[in-house]
C-alpha cells in the first residue's frame, strides 16, 4: 500500500540538490573603483594661472558694473540733449512773376543752431540746406563748422535770391492761385552734423535732418510761424 507523499521532504531534498553560491574572496569585496578628480598641479593643488584668470575675470566684471553705474548716474545728472537747428524767423522780400512765365524771388531766412546742454559746448558742421519752390531748386545754404557755448544759441542769416525761374503752365496757375489765397510755400530740406563732449563720458556725435515748408503771405512778405526743427537720424 503506497505511503503518503511528504511535500516538505521533497522540497528540502530539491533545495539541497541546487548548487550553493560560492563566497567571494575578501580582496574582491574590498576593491572599489577610484573616484576621478581634476589635478592641475603635480601636488594636487589648482594651478596658479587658473586663480589669476579667475581674479582677472572678477576684476573686469566689477569694472563693467561700476562703469555702467557711473554712466547711468552721469546721464541722470547731466541729462544730455541733442543740439538742433531750426528756423527762427524768415521774410519774403520778393515774389514776382511776369507774363513770360519767369519767377523772381528773394527770401530772408534766419537759422538757429541751439545747444541745450548745460554742461558741454557743441560743434555744428556739414550744414547744407536746400530751398526750392514747386520742385525747382532756388539755392543752397551752407556754413563752415562753428561752436555753440553750453546752454546757448547761434544764429545764421541767409539772404536767398533766385534768378529768373522758368515756370510750366501748371506752375503759373499755382502762382496765380497763390496770390489769390495770399499764401505761398517754399520747401526746405537739409542736414547737419553735431558733436559735443561731456567730461569723462566721451564725445557724442549725431546727424540731424531738417525738412519742412516755409509759408509766407506774399502781399506783405510776412512769415507764417510753424514748427521747423531738425530731428536726429
Amino acid at each position: 500500500m503506497p505511503s503518503p507523499h511528504n511535500i516538505n521532504q521533497d522540497h528540502e531534498a530539491h533545495h539541497l540538490d541546487r548548487p550553493q553560491p560560492q563566497p567571494q574572496p575578501t580582496h574582491q569585496l574590498r576593491h572599489r573603483t577610484p573616484k576621478k578628480r581634476l589635478v592641475t598641479h603635480q601636488n594636487g593643488n589648482t594651478n596658479i594661472f587658473i586663480w589669476l584668470l579667475a581674479i582677472l575675470c572678477t576684476i573686469i566684471a566689477i569694472g563693467v558694473v561700476i562703469g555702467g553705474v557711473v554712466v547711468f548716474i552721469g546721464y541722470i545728472v547731466i541729462h544730455p540733449r541733442v543740439p538742433t537747428i531750426s528756423i527762427a524767423n524768415a521774410h519774403l522780400d520778393l515774389f514776382r512773376n511776369d507774363y513770360a512765365g519767369l519767377l523772381q524771388t528773394q527770401v530772408n531766412i534766419r537759422v538757429m543752431a541751439k545747444n541745450g546742454n548745460f554742461k558741454a559746448h557743441a560743434t555744428f558742421s556739414n550744414i547744407k540746406l536746400k530751398l526750392s519752390y514747386e520742385g525747382q531748386g532756388i539755392a543752397f545754404m551752407v556754413a563752415d563748422p562753428f561752436d555753440v557755448p553750453k546752454n546757448s544759441s547761434r544764429y545764421l542769416d541767409y539772404v536767398v535770391q533766385s534768378s529768373s525761374i522758368p515756370l510750366t503752365p501748371d506752375q503759373i496757375e499755382d502762382v496765380d492761385d497763390t496770390w489769390k489765397r495770399n499764401i505761398v510755400g517754399f520747401d526746405l530740406k537739409g542736414d547737419a552734423r553735431t558733436q559735443w563732449r561731456i567730461g569723462p563720458f566721451g564725445s557724442f556725435k549725431f546727424g540731424c535732418k531738417l525738412e519742412c515748408q516755409l509759408k509766407f503771405h506774399p502781399l506783405n512778405g510776412s512769415y507764417i510761424p510753424s514748427r521747423c526743427t531738425s530731428q536726429s537720424k
